[in-house]
């Protein structure tokens, strides 16, 4: 069987729209209780984002858990990795993050992680889902899960991000501006490079609810590349939503997207000695990442979009390090999951050990121009790809294109969009291509009687 409810992230969607529902929440932790707590005795971290409806849910995931005999420990506003790195430090069965990462605050979700602070495999998925289909049975009032409150949550995870650099290593000198998008990390990421000796602008870091990634934050870098030109910065720091994506800007307020700061770590990972194996990028890594790691003796290889096929490629390899274009950088030897803290820490490192702007370290970097246009569509997305329109403008693009480029078509595991990727050698055409690509798309989706699409939101990398 495969998971219907698990898309490539957990469970995520609208609030108030079956599944993100408080009386599915209730049943969802009831389940995840009968299957990590072994039918009443077992913990499980609850950590959240700071969207307004992450208290209704953690309210009734908690209460499914207790119903089911797990006991529960509340981590309040917590990153995500965090999350999975106190599951596994505190010997937890679970670890459950209400989030919906870089989406908007009208969405919510949930992901888990399994006691070594992984993703969940398939077959644990669908026995969650299967476990939803039985009634819902409380156990003995004597057996009810207890629900405290981990004060120290936040406490523990900074020291933890602190110790992933070599001991005696500081910041010190350095002027970071640190943008939290109003999410998880708004307390414990200024805390972190602070407490390193760097001099820190925060911003992003005044939630309430409703303005998480609203302007700011790793999938709005704008506000942070002002920040840093504004405060003669070294460099910025985004993060998004749950604390799990990295985006960062230079002195000169160039925009560093994932495949820039994988450059940065993996050829500073070489010049030590320390990098084991490869790199793992994905179908979306742009191809100059290939070529520029591939020029200096680093084997790199592509995975399925999303960070949970990354980290599977990793552990099939035994490589550490890998990530996406979007920010999701995982450090193996650091965390178990994509960490944006600890992927700028490692950068930082990089500029600090050798003692050169974050713009020299990224120099021998040649990336292709890109552009990724995203269509919001009400239909069955993969119809939409496959229809002769869209095929016809995509073998139209590739020729235009032929050795020197490529197109990839994708639906988004996250949001109900097409994605629709173009690569070359000359951005104008690149762009061209992609829109045209885009257009087919948003025509056929309006062709199905579905509505008309939202606009189409474009992003563009590389010169």
């Amino acid at each position: 069987m495969k998971p219907r409810l698990f898309g490539t992230d957990g469970i995520r969607g609208r609030v108030g729209r079956h599944p993100i529902t408080p009386d599915f929440m209730l049943r969802l932790g009831w389940a995840a209780g009968r299957v990590f707590a072994n039918d009443g005795d077992g913990l499980v971290l609850i950590g959240k984002d700071t969207r307004i409806s992450g208290y209704m849910f953690e309210s009734a995931l908690e209460a499914g858990l207790s119903a089911a005999g797990a006991d529960v420990r509340l981590l309040g506003p917590t990153p995500t990795p965090a999350v999975a790195y106190l599951t596994q430090t505190h010997r937890a069965d679970a670890g459950i993050v209400i989030s919906a990462s870089h989406n908007p605050y009208y969405d919510n979700g949930v992901k888990f992680f399994t006691r070594d602070g992984g993703k969940l495999s398939g077959e644990a998925e669908v026995a969650i889902e299967l476990a939803l289909e039985r009634p819902l049975q409380a156990v003995a009032s004597d057996r009810i899960g207890k629900v405290q409150r981990m004060n120290d949550a936040a406490g523990r995870y900074i020291e933890f991000c602190k110790s992933t650099l070599p001991r005696r290593t500081m910041l010190e000198g350095l002027r970071l501006v640190v943008d939290c998008a109003h999410g998880a990390a708004y307390q414990i990421a200024p805390s972190v490079f602070e407490e390193l000796g760097a001099e820190v602008v925060p911003i992003g870091v005044s939630p309430d609810g409703l303005n998480i990634n609203d302007g700011y934050g790793a999938v709005n870098p704008g506000r942070m590349r002002q920040a840093v030109l504004d405060h003669r910065a070294d460099a910025g720091i985004a993060l998004d939503g749950d604390g799990d994506r990295l985006i960062m800007v230079d002195a000169r307020g160039a925009v560093l997207d994932g495949d820039d700061l994988l450059f940065v770590i993996a050829e500073d990972r070489m010049r030590r000695g320390v990098l084991e194996g490869g790199v793992v990028g994905t179908l979306m890594t742009n191809l100059g990442l290939e070529e520029s790691l591939g020029e200096r003796g680093i084997v790199f290889e592509r995975a399925n979009v999303g960070d949970r096929q990354v980290l599977e490629r990793l552990r099939s390899k035994g490589w550490q390090l890998g990530g996406e274009t979007s920010g999701h950088i995982v450090c193996l030897d650091q965390n178990t999951t994509g960490d944006g803290i600890i992927a700028a820490l490692q950068v930082l490192f990089a500029v600090v050990d050798r003692g050169k702007a974050l713009a020299e370290l990224r120099r021998g970097f040649r990336k292709y121009p890109q552009c990724i246009e995203n269509v919001r569509i009400h239909s069955p997305a993969n119809a939409i790809i496959e229809s002769p329109a869209v095929q016809r403008a995509v073998r139209d693009a590739e020729a235009v294109l032929g050795s020197g480029g490529r197109v990839l078509l994708r639906v988004s595991g996250t949001e109900a969009l097409v994605r629709v990727m173009v690569e070359g050698a000359v951005a104008d055409q690149v762009n061209d291509l992609a829109g045209r690509i885009a257009l087919a798309v948003e025509q056929v989706a309006g062709a199905a009687g579905t509505g008309a699409t939202q606009p189409i939101e474009a992003e563009r990398h590389g010169a």
